[in-house]
């Protein structure tokens, strides 16, 4: 699935963000179990939200038992290296691609899909990109979540095509321009989702300006 990912994505992970990747293992290790476990809950949260939606319903079951599952083995590699579980602000990613969701229905949901699309399409590409730059044991682990993240891309993109009243492809290309000015833009928070960092430190949290589509 990996050339289908990247022709979905509008641009690979830079090479700056790569090259801060061995000295901030630990925290992207942190950072990847906040991200399944937000994964699960937005998952939930949507058959919720849409609980009138059996296809929904019965895809997202399973992605969230699986985001959760992930979620145990990301911990348990914290533990098996000794890692404390701390605290850790979120990146700016989700909220750079949540600035173009349209509010009405159903293109709120058509939407979210796409984004959640995009969310699982980079995780999968990153999960690739990071085999080189990280130990054996880890890199093991990523090549191993690749199925599962791509197999998480088709599910939110068909239930997107699923549930639309119109073509999607310009949705896709509108979301697609807002998550590529994030990937290649400035970022001053080092995470597994963010952009290019603005320098060789582990920044603060304040918000980078990000550019989207409208």
């Amino acid at each position: 699935m990996l050339s289908t990912i990247h022709d979905f994505l509008g641009c690979r992970t830079p090479d700056a963000w790569l090259a801060q990747v061995p000295e901030h293992i630990d925290l992207l290790l942190q950072d990847h179990a906040n991200c399944e476990k937000k994964a699960a809950a937005t998952a939930i949260n949507l058959m919720f939200s849409y609980g009138h939606k059996p296809e929904l319903q019965r895809k997202l079951a399973q992605l969230a038992r699986e985001e959760l599952l992930h979620y145990e083995q990301v911990m348990a590699l914290m533990d098996e290296r000794h890692q404390p579980f701390v605290a850790l602000s979120a990146s700016h990613y989700v909220s750079a691609l949540r600035k173009v969701v349209r509010t009405h229905e159903p293109a709120r949901l058509v939407d979210i899909l796409i984004a959640g699309a995009f969310i699982e399409a980079r995780s999968c590409e990153r999960f690739a990109a990071l085999v080189p730059y990280v130990d054996e044991s880890l890199g093991r682990y990523y090549r191993y979540l690749l199925k599962s993240e791509s197999r998480h891309f088709k599910d939110y993109l068909a239930l997107a095509r699923l549930y639309a009243e119109e073509d999607i492809e310009p949705r896709i290309a509108c979301i697609r321009q807002a998550e590529l000015a994030h990937i290649e833009g400035p970022d001053d928070l080092f995470r597994f989702h963010s952009g290019v960092p603005v320098t060789d430190q582990v920044l603060s949290s304040s918000p980078c300006v990000l550019a989207t589509s409208t």
